[in-house]
């Protein structure tokens, strides 16, 4: 099946051809075709639905019992969050990175994203008005 992006799109509002850019919402880089004239925006679907799925998952709360298992303490994390983050295609491995951010609050961070420094880089691609757009 071929890509809707791969083609040529032209903005319904003023007819200019369209420029493929790349916006970052909550963490995700969403593919996006935006016009140069009039700045209309469309969001790729497939990342549209991975970004609502994600801000469904990010809205549940769930209950986890904490085990004690040798010298450590071990917290189940729930298959819905594991298979989530397999879909992303993330890397799982078997270490994550634990951290105590504050009094009662624990982050679990998979793969190289580092919680404190959340820079993206994309090569070939500039940052213009807050949207990363592919370099010519």
């Amino acid at each position: 099946m071929i890509d809707i992006f791969a083609n040529t799109i032209f903005c319904g509002k003023c007819e200019t051809k369209m420029e493929r850019v790349q916006t970052v919402r909550n963490g995700f880089v969403l593919r996006a075709m935006s016009c140069p004239k009039c700045n209309a925006k469309i969001i790729h679907p497939r990342d549209e639905q991975e970004h609502n799925d994600f801000m469904d998952l990010k809205k549940k709360e769930f209950i986890v019992k904490m085990r004690y298992v040798g010298n450590s303490y071990t917290v189940s994390i729930p298959k819905e969050i594991v298979n989530f983050i397999k879909e992303q295609e993330k890397i799982m491995d078997d270490m994550v990175k634990l951290c105590f951010e504050e009094f009662g609050r624990i982050s679990l961070n998979f793969g190289n994203n580092n919680s404190s420094n959340n820079h993206i880089k994309l090569n070939g691609y500039k940052n213009i008005n807050g949207e990363l757009r592919q370099e010519k």
